[in-house]
């Protein structure tokens, strides 16, 4: 059987590489010699070269290993408890406490770690649920199409137009926002680039010889999706998760220095509002100077891993 118009030109594409297309059916492929060549590298083969040719992912990765052991580590290596305000305030550093102790009597060191972890956390499920709202629209006005789709970019791109920033200050302002209220609230803010993204690309996939065999021998919506534009669109997940964790990271850090946070809860935002109070002090190197440090740290490291993964992934930035 010979299905010419859905190949490259002067290519003729017998029912078994079809099938193993379309099915996975790797042996086949295997004995054709002919792999399907995505525009997206897969993960396995690009992260290798990465690792060993790019200054900046080797940069991020480093950070962001120290920054995870301290996140993991924090609960040990913290002397004290964060909310311990048996402490002379504004004690100097000393064997007993490393960085001193803030005017509410508590331990910096322990404040701070403790800070860092919610912040990493905070940023981690904002991320992670932006990436799987973004995900699924994305796909869904790729897949369906018509008035889908259409719905689904024209709520992006209102989205896209409102200030995030005051919506989201105005909102803790006149509510009492928890972690996860906050973490829902950014991502179905955050979405629609991540969402038109992955509808542009699920779009070049779709036009795919593959997809086409696999509508044509009985595959099922949810079995493409799940076995052809899920796994190829991976790399795209890496970059919107890590875009959109560090863009959460700073929102919940710039909330908590305005104040208008959990107080109860430990930020390194929180951390920064109140040592500005006493910068005209010799704290400010033992008590502002380590929050700046971890948060500025913290956003490199997340910034440099995006960046460094879509110079790789993304064919029109390699082509530049």
């Amino acid at each position: 059987m010979d299905l010419r118009p859905y190949g490259p030109a002067g290519e003729s594409w017998s029912v078994a590489e079809q099938c193993g297309q379309a099915f996975g059916n790797a042996k086949a492929e295997a004995k054709r010699g002919r792999f399907l060549k995505s525009s997206i590298p897969s993960f396995r083969h690009s992260i290798i070269p990465l690792l060993s040719r790019d200054p900046w992912f080797l940069a991020g990765t480093i950070l962001a290993i120290v920054l995870a052991i301290a996140v993991l580590a924090g609960p040990f290596l913290a002397p004290y408890d964060p909310h311990d305000m048996s402490f002379p305030a504004l004690s100097p550093s000393s064997p007993a406490h490393w960085l001193g102790v803030n005017d509410g009597g508590m331990d910096i060191l322990s404040e701070l770690l403790y800070g860092l972890r919610n912040t990493v956390g905070f940023g981690l499920l904002a991320g992670i649920l932006a990436l799987v709202l973004g995900v699924g629209l994305g796909l869904g006005a790729a897949w369906f199409g018509g008035l889908v789709d259409h719905v689904t970019m024209r709520t992006a791109d209102i989205l896209l137009a409102i200030p995030a920033v005051m919506i989201l200050i105005l909102m803790a302002a006149f509510f009492r926002l928890s972690p996860v209220t906050l973490a829902l609230l950014l991502a179905f803010m955050y979405w629609p680039t991540t969402a038109k993204s992955i509808r542009a690309q699920a779009l070049v996939v779709t036009s795919r010889l593959h997809i086409h065999a696999a509508r044509q021998m009985g595959g099922s919506g949810a079995y493409i999706i799940g076995h052809h534009l899920l796994p190829e669109l991976f790399p795209l997940y890496l970059i919107g998760f890590a875009a959109k964790a560090r863009m959460a990271m700073f929102m919940e850090a710039s909330l908590s220095f305005l104040g208008l946070f959990d107080p109860s809860r430990k930020s390194l935002g929180m951390m920064i509002s109140y040592a500005l109070k006493y910068y005209y002090l010799d704290v400010w190197w033992n008590w502002l100077l380590p929050p700046i440090l971890c948060l500025t740290l913290l956003i490199m490291a997340v910034t440099f891993l995006a960046v460094s993964l879509e110079r790789v992934f993304d064919p029109r930035l390699k082509e530049a």
